[in-house]
């Protein structure tokens, strides 16, 4: 393949300066190329972006890095060497007033959940593998499938519903299928006893961590951009997309109370395609608009809360599936580098609250947000509210691409009119409208540079669309030829189930007999 000599004449714009846009900044300049990056903000990283108020930092959203990519991993490591820590790992779930680790361990969850629930959780699991949905066209049927519906309904559909602000019966599968595809009910129990012969990333012990938040290793990325005769140009709003047939030719930038026109010959955008739709000049037909309108996001903000104690619990972060509280989510910025916080002796806490744009949460004052968050601590029994001795607030917008309704199909739309720009090129997670990590979008930069320096042609939708890019992929996995043993539970009762396997089926099976057998004793008795 043959790259292009003259690099340094071809102009490249790129909308968003969080992990995909300045991924694909900092690629090109490795081929003499000086993008220009806009960003919206007045700090890079977009969702990935640490937040700074008096001296602590706070992650906006705690972002674990880890990743199957090769070049990503090198890509993390190349920025910050040594300031790369590697972390351990600790996680709970909050629900009915106890604490569960997750990933599971034996006698914490037993003595958590109980004898009998626990076997009735294995019984409802039971059920649904021999009697299952005959369609997953929803959250709660692809789960339910896999998990049963006793497990679905005390640890899936609280958080699930908090975080997406829908029933989890109008909640797509397809998500389902991307974020826990290879976690099943049998790799949890099987996991609380026995070492795995493969490791699902999604329960990893430990991560790779920026010593003060991922916001560190951008800005680092966006100095490098800079040295190299880049530009990275902060509190610049892109209001106009200005385009002649089915080439981009410049856009409209806001900046400092000015409007400036920047002109180019290659365009790479990560920010919402249906803003993107929107801001196109002339505009897109009627049908495109639609389809656009028709994508919907869900947004978060955090209460960062500063607390006059040393030690408040000893995890990362845990879940609150809790419907009686609002808070979705609770980080321990200690706990992911002690160099997120100036003070050893104070601990800072982000509380996540899942929300929309406009709706009560975010429109709450900033004072009220934080007397709920002191709230809602106590309320769980983290603190108390007197602990807490200063408070700030950080909203972030279209964090989540939601998965609802006839989504797929609308963004199918949207997918085939973009298509037709030949100079033009939609990244990341809100560019694509998929909610990818950020591995995954800095691999959508990296492709979208390939496809103009090598004149490729990757399909930047699929990133994380299939197995290869998977978060929850498995590593130590049999060569061909060296696969497992079928199970024969699906020779004997198909077609009744597709889902059963063997170890959990015996698992399944001998909890049923025990039980029987108890409570036949105890009856005879």
């Amino acid at each position: 393949m043959n790259i292009e000599v003259n690099n340094a004449d071809r102009k490249v714009v790129i909308i968003g300066g969080g992990p995909a846009g300045l991924t694909a900044a900092y690629e090109l300049t490795k081929y003499d190329f000086s993008p220009t990056v806009l960003e919206k903000l007045d700090k890079v990283g977009g969702i990935a972006r640490t937040e700074d108020y008096k001296g602590y930092h706070f992650d906006m959203g705690g972002h674990r890095f880890f990743t199957k990519s090769v070049e990503v991993n090198a890509f993390w490591h190349e920025i910050l060497g040594n300031d790369f820590l590697h972390r351990p790992r600790l996680s709970r779930i909050y629900y009915k007033n106890k604490y569960f680790n997750y990933p599971l361990k034996p006698w914490n969850a037993l003595l958590g959940m109980g004898f009998f629930e626990g076997a009735a959780i294995v019984a409802s699991y039971c059920r649904w593998h021999l009697f299952p949905y005959k369609e997953e066209d929803t959250f709660e049927q692809w789960v339910t499938n896999r998990f049963g519906k006793r497990l679905f309904e005390t640890f899936f559909r609280s958080y699930t519903e908090k975080v997406w602000g829908i029933r989890c019966e109008e909640l797509k599968a397809e998500w389902a299928a991307q974020r826990i595809k290879d976690l099943s009910l049998k790799t949890a129990v099987t996991s609380m006893f026995l070492k795995p012969r493969h490791t699902i990333k999604t329960l990893i012990e430990s991560f790779d961590y920026p010593r003060q938040g991922p916001g560190m290793l951008w800005t680092a990325v966006k100095e490098q951009v800079q040295a190299r005769g880049g530009t990275v140009q902060l509190n610049s709003s892109v209001v106009g997309i200005n385009r002649e047939g089915n080439r981009i030719v410049s856009v409209v930038v806001e900046h400092d109370g000015r409007t400036e026109t920047i002109p180019g010959d290659e365009f790479i955008s990560s920010m919402p395609i249906t803003l993107f739709l929107q801001r196109l000049d002339p505009p897109p037909p009627p049908h495109i608009l639609e389809a656009a309108s028709q994508l919907k996001y869900r947004d978060f903000l955090t209460v960062g809360l500063i607390l006059d104690k040393v030690d408040t619990f000893p995890d990362n972060w845990i879940y609150i599936h809790d419907p009686s509280v609002k808070v979705g989510r609770i980080q321990n910025y200690k706990n992911w580098s002690p160099d997120m916080l100036p003070d050893q002796a104070h601990t800072s806490l982000g509380l996540e609250y899942f929300c929309n744009e406009g709706d009560a949460i975010w429109t709450m004052s900033d004072a009220d947000l934080i007397e709920l968050g002191k709230r809602e601590l106590a309320q769980i029994g983290l603190a108390q509210s007197e602990d807490v001795i200063d408070g700030c607030v950080f909203r972030v917008e279209k964090s989540y691409p939601v998965y609802d309704g006839d989504y797929a199909s609308h963004l199918e739309i949207l997918k085939q009119y973009v298509a037709e720009f030949t100079n033009f090129q939609t990244i990341g997670r809100n560019g694509l409208h998929r909610y990818n990590n950020q591995d995954h979008a800095m691999l959508t930069g990296m492709m979208a540079v390939r496809n103009i320096v090598y004149h490729e042609k990757n399909n930047l939708w699929i990133v994380n669309g299939e197995q290869e890019y998977h978060e929850a992929d498995v590593i130590g996995r049999k060569p061909t030829g060296q696969q497992e043993r079928p199970s024969p539970w699906p020779q004997v009762l198909n077609p009744v189930t597709p889902y059963i396997d063997d170890a959990l089926m015996g698992i399944s099976l001998g909890l049923v007999t025990a039980l029987f057998t108890y409570f036949l004793t105890m009856f005879l008795l």
